[in-house]
């Protein structure tokens, strides 16, 4: 909107100009949404202790978790909110990116709320079944796919990028479809997976949404992407306001999410802000790179899958308690401790992942 008004004005106010760069209107969309999160992060507590939606803590998890019970939980609606509606004041609205985006972000929203809507409203333990989730992660993670398929830069058609590599690119044609779902569905559960900590899932998100904002821009410049040898896709760097209203809305919401928590951001945010991270990946083709930067929701849901499949097998347990975090909690490491040592393998994986940009 705001741009919108830029270019209808700027040619009375050559000022307004400022408006039409995206790093400036990404610092503004950062800047806005951490303000909105800081400023109604309070009410939005208030209201969630009225309604009585306060977290569930299992009685097989830490006993150091107990006093958790009943702490505000669906926290994930005021950063959903946030990044909307920074998004509407300050991207460039006629790109489809920015919508696509904003459908993933909303679509998954909306499936964790289901699932916490049923368990923390309708005392539902189960919440939503399996069933149901995977369909509707499948279908709004599908649809999202074949638009960009059809309708997006043909880079999304064609292009897998490898890192360290510069001269190499695999042709996907169809088969973008299947990899951008599981990039998507699989991003979004292990976001879900992580989120058992105080701040711990909500640093990490920020770290990645970060880099792949710089990625976003990049990928959008002709003379950057050409120089990086990386697919030049046009209109992508409208992505990386997206990516900044995450950033923000993320610390605004660590700003109550830091322990001890004020609030947790339950289903709603994780499931809806790792789909909104995959979707970007899959826009500037750089799935592997995501991969890399996500090294701790990657370690996260390996360590779930390993833990399942040697129980099921050996009927033995590999770690004390997964997902990992848990597992170093029971050895006797204190919650802030676990937390603060994973946003420090975040950064250093994220690090790695930007750093392949520059090692073709």
């Amino acid at each position: 909107m705001i741009h919108w008004l830029a270019e209808y004005f700027r040619g009375d106010l050559s000022w307004l100009n400022l408006f039409s760069y995206q790093t400036f209107r990404a610092i503004g969309a950062a800047l806005t949404a951490l303000i909105l999160s800081l400023f109604l992060g309070p009410a939005f507590i208030r209201k969630l202790q009225m309604k009585q939606i306060g977290q569930q803590v299992r009685k097989l998890g830490p006993e150091s978790h107990y006093s958790k019970q009943g702490t505000p939980t669906m926290g994930g609606g005021l950063i959903i909110f946030a990044v909307l509606l920074s998004c509407l004041l300050w991207a460039n609205l006629s790109i489809n990116y920015v919508w696509v985006c904003m459908y993933v972000l909303f679509g998954f929203g909306l499936i964790g709320w289901l699932d916490d809507y049923r368990k923390l409203v309708l005392k539902n333990s189960a919440g939503l079944s399996a069933t149901w989730k995977y369909f509707l992660q499948s279908l709004f993670g599908i649809s999202a796919v074949l638009y960009l398929f059809y309708f997006g830069d043909v880079s999304l058609k064609t292009q897998m990028v490898i890192p360290f590599v510069k001269d190499l690119d695999w042709s996907l044609g169809w088969l973008v479809i299947p990899l951008g779902y599981f990039v998507m569905v699989g991003s979004s559960n292990a976001v879900n997976l992580t989120d058992g900590l105080d701040g711990l899932a909500i640093m990490p998100v920020v770290l990645v949404a970060a880099a792949l904002g710089v990625i976003a821009y990049l990928s959008g410049h002709a003379v950057f992407s050409e120089y990086l040898y990386i697919p030049f896709i046009k209109n992508s760097g409208e992505v990386s306001i997206f990516c900044a209203a995450i950033v923000g809305s993320g610390l605004g919401f660590l700003w109550f999410n830091t322990y001890p928590a004020e609030m947790f951001m339950g289903d709603v945010g994780a499931l809806s802000l790792g789909a909104a991270l995959g979707i970007v990946a899959i826009i500037t083709r750089q799935e592997l790179v995501f991969f890399i930067m996500c090294g701790v929701f990657v370690m996260e849901t390996v360590s779930v899958i390993l833990q399942v499949g040697s129980y099921k097998l050996r009927k033995k347990r590999i770690f004390k308690m997964a997902p990992i975090h848990h597992h170093f909690e029971l050895k006797g490491w204190p919650e802030a401790k676990v937390v603060v040592r994973f946003w420090i393998l975040a950064l250093i994986m994220v690090l790695v992942g930007l750093a392949t940009l520059k090692i073709r």
